[in-house]
Formats: structure tokens, sequence, C-alpha cells
């Protein structure tokens, strides 16, 4: 898949204080290490449909955890962790389901940002 170019979206969250303080801890690049990426990206694809692609989130704002998972570090860095979130940064409205594409962007971004802290 190509990559597409975030660096302004990066840019712009670099200048957030919150969002610019989340990071790869040394556990957290450990199981990228030992699971790989293609498996992160299935992982960061299903949280996503479950957690982030319905119309309706009962606990919308709260649904991903600060820790436990490199993709939940990701979508808090990147802006990606809940509806109210990614309208604000991303323009994607909230209220109506993901399409696909939208997904699929999403699932992008985190990977991306995963794939830059792994370089360091």
């Amino acid at each position: 898949m190509a990559q597409r170019d975030y660096s302004e979206l990066f840019f712009r969250l670099s200048r957030s204080q919150f969002r610019s303080r989340f990071y790869l801890k040394p556990k957290d690049r450990d199981y990228v290490w030992t699971k790989g990426m293609e498996t992160v990206r299935r992982h960061a694809s299903d949280f996503v449909r479950e957690r982030l692609a319905p119309a309706v989130i009962p606990n919308d704002g709260k649904q991903t955890p600060m820790r436990g998972h490199p993709v939940f570090i990701a979508q808090h860095a990147t802006a990606t962790c809940c509806r109210g979130c990614l309208s604000k940064w991303h323009h994607i409205p909230a209220g109506v389901s993901l399409t696909p594409q939208q997904q699929e962007y999403v699932v992008d971004v985190i990977m991306t940002w995963i794939e830059r802290e792994m370089r360091g």
C-alpha cells in the first residue's frame, strides 16, 4: 500500500501539548517488533472498525485506553481516539458510520505514526 504524506497533519499534532506527549515505550516497541507491522495493522483495523466506526458510540471519548497496546497510544497521538477528535482534527463528522475509505485513512494515519516511532 502506498503511504500517504501526512506531514502537515503530524506538524499540527506536534504543536498540541497533549498529542505531542505520546510516544512508544520500550514495551510497546518490543510488541511491534515481535508481532510485526502487518499484525499491528490488523489490530488497528479491528479497533477502528469496532470502537470508532459505528455512528453511535455509547462511551465516545472514553473508548480508547491510554495504554495497553501500541495502537491505543498511536490513536491518542494522532487524534483518532474518538469521534470528537476525528471531527476536530480530521474533519470526519461524528454521528454517521465511518466508510471503508475513512476507516482505511484512520488506520493509515495510526500506522504511519507507529512506523515513524519505530524509526526513532
